[in-house]
C-alpha cells in the first residue's frame, strides 16, 4: 500500500434531476489539479445529489400521512409526511429519538431509513438510491464510455455511531473496488496472528471524502481519490454482518 495519496474535492454546482453527474464532474475537474480522469481513479459520489439526479426525491406536500405515519409523528415530534416516506422506504421501524425513526432497511438500519431533508430544495426530502451498488457500477460504466478510463466508484452518506458524537462517511454501494478486505492471518508488528481483522477500504475512503464534502453548503457532490493502491473487483458489493453475527445487535437482542 502507498504511503500517500491524493483527495480531490469537485465542486459542479448544484446539481438537479435530469442533470448528468459524470458530465458536470469531467467539466469541473479541469478547474482542480487533478485536471481530468485517469486510470486508477477512485471516483467517490455522495447520495444526496445522486439521488436528486436520478429522480429519487420527494415533494413534502404531495404526502398523505397514514395513522401510522401520523402516531410516530406525535410521539416522535417529527414531521407526519416525513414519517410517512420514511415508513414507505423502511423494512420495519424499530424504534426513535426526537426527530427521528430507527428504520431496517435491507441490510441497514438507518435514522428515518436515509431520507433526508438537507440539501434538498425547500419543501422536498431525497431518498437513497433504490440500489447503491447498480448506480455505482453505472456511473462507472458511463465514466468509462466517456473518458476511456478504468476507475472504481463509490456512492456514500454520512451515518452516526451507537454512543459516539458526530457523523462519518459510509460507502452504500461501490463497483470496480474490493470495499473490505481481508486481514486474517497476517502478522501485527509483535508476531502476533490476526484472526478476525478486515479492513472497511471503502469507509475509510468514504470519511475521507466526506471531510472534502462537507454536511451543510460546500457544494463539493464528488471527490476523486488519486493514488491509492487499492483491490480491484468486477462483482464486488457492500457486504453485510447477519444480525445475529453483529456484536452490537446481538448484545441489544439479549
Amino acid at each position: 500500500m502507498p504511503y500517500s495519496f491524493s483527495v480531490y474535492g469537485i465542486s459542479t454546482g448544484l446539481l438537479k434531476f435530469g442533470d448528468n453527474f459524470v458530465d458536470r464532474i469531467i467539466s469541473a475537474l479541469k478547474d482542480t489539479d487533478a485536471k481530468k480522469i485517469e486510470d486508477g481513479d477512485i471516483i467517490i459520489f455522495a447520495e444526496s445529489p445522486l439521488a436528486t439526479t436520478e429522480g429519487r426525491i420527494v415533494k413534502l406536500n404531495e404526502i398523505v400521512p397514514s395513522q401510522k405515519a401520523i402516531e410516530y409523528g406525535r410521539k416522535y415530534k417529527m414531521d407526519e409526511r416525513l414519517a410517512e416516506i420514511v415508513l414507505r422506504e423502511s423494512d420495519e421501524i424499530v424504534g426513535g429519538v426526537c426527530g427521528y425513526l430507527l428504520a431496517r432497511r435491507g441490510n441497514l438500519y438507518l435514522p428515518n431509513a436515509g431520507v433526508d431533508e438537507s440539501n434538498a430544495p425547500s419543501g422536498y426530502v431525497t431518498l437513497l438510491p433504490k440500489d447503491a451498488d447498480e448506480s455505482a457500477k453505472r456511473l462507472r460504466d458511463e465514466i468509462r464510455e466517456k473518458t476511456g478510463k478504468d476507475t472504481a466508484v463509490l456512492v456514500i452518506d454520512s451515518r452516526t455511531h451507537a454512543m459516539r458524537m458526530g457523523v462519518c462517511g459510509v460507502a452504500i454501494g461501490v463497483s470496480g473496488i474490493l470495499p473490505v478486505t481481508d486481514e486474517r492471518g497476517k502478522k501485527d508488528l509483535f508476531g502476533h496472528e490476526l484472526h478476525v481483522t478486515r479492513r472497511a477500504v471503502a469507509d475509510n475512503l468514504a470519511s475521507s471524502a466526506e471531510l472534502l464534502m462537507g454536511e451543510s453548503n460546500e457544494g463539493v457532490p464528488a471527490v476523486l481519490v488519486r493514488g491509492y493502491d487499492f483491490i480491484k473487483s468486477e462483482d464486488a458489493k457492500i457486504e453485510f454482518i447477519a444480525p445475529e453475527d453483529d456484536l452490537f445487535l446481538g448484545l441489544l437482542k439479549k
